[in-house]
């Protein structure tokens, strides 16, 4: 039974509610035995964490969409989707849900502006940083939403424009917005965020921010985002190379410590998206791929052996339950780690999977973090932008492994093994350290082809167990592509219900085709 499907239509009709497609959505949408009044807090933390929850971490957000595609997973039964042919159920709830939180976001500047309830929402925190933060995390949103789909429906705090028709409930078919226009008012919209931020203050007030804490790195984190986005664009939005050196002179984030996620709690009830999937739902769908982890162990690719692949699987033959509980010991063995072979025939999977590791407790554990944003990756940008510096492709590195708790003398033994800092290095190691955040790194091989240790489709990959006397085997998708999807098409309920601007969208792209090129997949 697909359990998608009661879900997707629960949210297409708060979706449509939002965006105008009723005009009963007070009487659909009231609960007479709950108070009507909402606090920016709640919708803040209960939008932030949806956001990485498991619509798109999950079993299907990430790990039938981009986790596998960038080759982090591998399917353990049924690889369909391993090979492109994912559902359109999961593409219509990852765009749905996106725009539900972005209406929550949208919800607390409506409610800080207004002044039939500014002076309320005042008491649950500063309005300036309130007003912030929910423009840097619909920056975020529509960060993600216009890096998978290209030209999108886009809503500005700050503009205008008249392009920019989303998330208005008297508009029930809005434009979608050009890349161009898009990703240039979110540079603008970060930075006019972090400068009227109140760095004398708190976001919320009584202890209710859990993602932040304090003001200064909330700063950073919007800094971090203008410096991502900016150095993706900067090769087809003239301003994006300003917007670089303004967000590095304000302040980027500059440990671990600054690193912005969502850390779920330590029970079944509100647990991390994989436990979900693995133990509240007791599937066993997906482990590593042998791609990542013959990285990790340093059989492919420029790179020693890895002492994160101890934290990233366990041994060989671990049952999930002992690895949850972490009933094993790691080892220096790295005969006993291996990865799952990524992209091949269903029909093969029984002769692989036996022997394929799974995940370690560090990644089932309920309590998982699931980052928006982290050091390590903003380390490696920062070394990018500074043609390829070795003091911060290490540091990247470093910051990285700390996160996973690796031992002082093993790190310093990998970064004194580390081959020098050139954009191949630097961005393979930023792959590694985006494990886990499979749509950032999407976009980033997207717009620079690395990691190049991929395999392609009519690539060759290699087996755990022979199959008729041959370890080898070509990667054949499902779908008629001779590379990874360059985006992902526009959702069904988009194409029936807002067919007039769906049909000029897809004109103004190219086609709404896996293969239609975002502006900055120049590579």
């Amino acid at each position: 039974m697909n359990t998608l499907k009661p879900i997707l239509i629960a949210i297409l009709l708060l979706l449509f509610s939002f965006t105008g497609c009723t005009d009963r959505f007070e009487e659909i949408n009231t609960n007479p035995n709950q108070p009507t009044k909402v606090s920016t807090p709640g919708l803040f933390n209960t939008a932030t964490k949806n956001i990485v929850n498991r619509a798109t971490r999950g079993a299907f957000g990430s790990a039938r969409m981009t986790l596998p595609w960038m080759q982090y997973s591998a399917q353990l039964n049924y690889t369909d989707e391993d090979r492109f042919l994912f559902r359109n159920e999961t593409n219509s709830y990852l765009f749905s849900i996106y725009y539900i939180q972005a209406k929550n976001f949208k919800s607390i500047l409506d409610l800080n502006t207004d002044p039939a309830t500014a002076s309320e929402m005042s008491f649950y925190g500063n309005t300036a940083n309130q007003i912030a933060a929910a423009r840097i995390m619909l920056a975020y949103i529509f960060q993600n939403l216009v890096d998978i789909y290209g030209d999108i429906p886009y809503y500005s705090y700050g503009n205008n424009d008249p392009d920019f028709q989303a998330l208005d409930r008297n508009n029930p078919t809005p434009k979608f917005a050009s890349q161009q226009k898009i990703y240039t008012d979110l540079l603008k919209e970060l930075k006019e965020a972090v400068e009227s931020i109140d760095l004398n203050d708190v976001i919320f007030y009584e202890n209710q921010d859990p993602y932040f804490g304090n003001a200064e790195k909330l700063k950073r984190f919007g800094n971090s985002l203008q410096l991502r986005i900016a150095n993706r664009v900067k090769n087809v939005i003239p301003i994006a190379n300003t917007h670089i050196q303004e967000a590095i002179a304000s302040g980027v984030m500059q440990s671990n410590d600054d690193s912005v996620g969502v850390t779920f709690e330590n029970n079944a009830i509100n647990p991390a998206p994989t436990y979900y999937s693995f133990f509240v739902n007791n599937r066993t769908d997906y482990t590593a791929s042998k791609t990542f982890i013959d990285l990790l162990k340093g059989e492919i690719g420029p790179f020693s052996p890895d002492p994160r692949l101890q934290k990233i699987i366990a041994p060989i033959g671990t049952t999930k339950t002992n690895s949850l509980n972490k009933n094993y010991n790691e080892t220096d063995d790295l005969i006993r780690y291996q990865g799952m072979p990524y992209g091949i025939p269903s029909q093969l999977t029984t002769s692989q999977a036996s022997d394929a590791s799974l995940f370690s407790h560090s990644i089932f554990k309920p309590d998982y973090t699931e980052y928006l944003i982290e050091y390590a990756e903003v380390a490696f940008l920062l070394s990018e932008v500074n043609n390829w510096s070795q003091d911060y492709y290490e540091k990247g590195v470093r910051a990285s492994m700390e996160k996973w708790e690796i031992a002082p003398e093993k790190i310093t033994a990998y970064i004194n093994q580390l081959p020098v800092a050139n954009q191949k290095n630097v961005l393979t190691q930023k792959y590694i350290a985006l494990f886990m955040q499979p749509y950032e790194a999407w976009a980033e091989w997207r717009r620079t082809g690395y990691p190049d240790i991929l395999i392609k489709p009519g690539g060759t990959g290699t087996l755990i167990n022979p199959v008729q006397n041959t370890l080898t085997y070509t990667f054949a998708p499902l779908v008629n592509l001779t590379e990874i999807p360059a985006r992902l098409i526009y959702p069904a309920d988009s194409q029936e219900l807002n067919r007039k601007q769906y049909l000029q969208a897809s004109q103004n792209i190219g086609g709404d085709k896996l293969t239609t090129k975002l502006i900055w997949d120049t590579n």
